[in-house]
């Protein structure tokens, strides 16, 4: 075998070599394309899933201001789970159950006009404003509206 046969198939080897190479990046620089590709599509279908997120859908029952509103069923559980957490013994008025209705009445909190009265603008002030819903809120205005009733 001479030198330029030798040479030849090194030449061969090598530029065999080098191809593969190539291609081996050329594979690997597709393979990241399409990584990112995914990676788009599936940013865009999370961002499509959360902006079309139930809770935006979702309208929550009316407030009848015709129902008639009582304290024990409506009102009370409102209290309890809201309220009485801050409001039991130490902070005025005292909206535990049973306690309530002598606190509220004798405060001055349940006077009419309902939308002025000391109960409701408190509710709806910024201080306690995230503590209950407005379905809530409007459940406690008819109330007083209706005259705050013990029933």
């Amino acid at each position: 075998m001479s030198i330029f046969m030798l040479a030849y198939s090194f030449k061969s080897v090598y530029t065999d070599i080098f191809v593969k190479k190539l291609t081996i990046k050329k594979m690997n620089q597709e393979v990241s394309k399409i990584r990112q590709i995914v990676a788009a599509v599936l940013l865009l279908l999370a961002i499509t899933g959360f902006a079309s997120c139930e809770k935006y859908r979702f309208t929550p029952p009316a407030v009848d201001p015709e129902t008639t509103w009582k304290l024990s069923a409506d009102i009370q559980p409102i209290f309890n789970s809201n309220c009485v957490s801050c409001h039991g013994d130490a902070l005025k008025p005292d909206l535990r159950e049973g306690k309530s209705y002598t606190a509220l009445t004798r405060g001055g909190y349940v006077k009419a006009p309902a939308e002025s009265s000391k109960l409701y603008s408190t509710l709806t002030g910024s201080s306690h404003a995230p503590r209950a819903t407005d379905e809530q809120k409007l459940k406690i205005l008819y109330w007083i509206t209706q005259g705050a009733l013990n029933n």
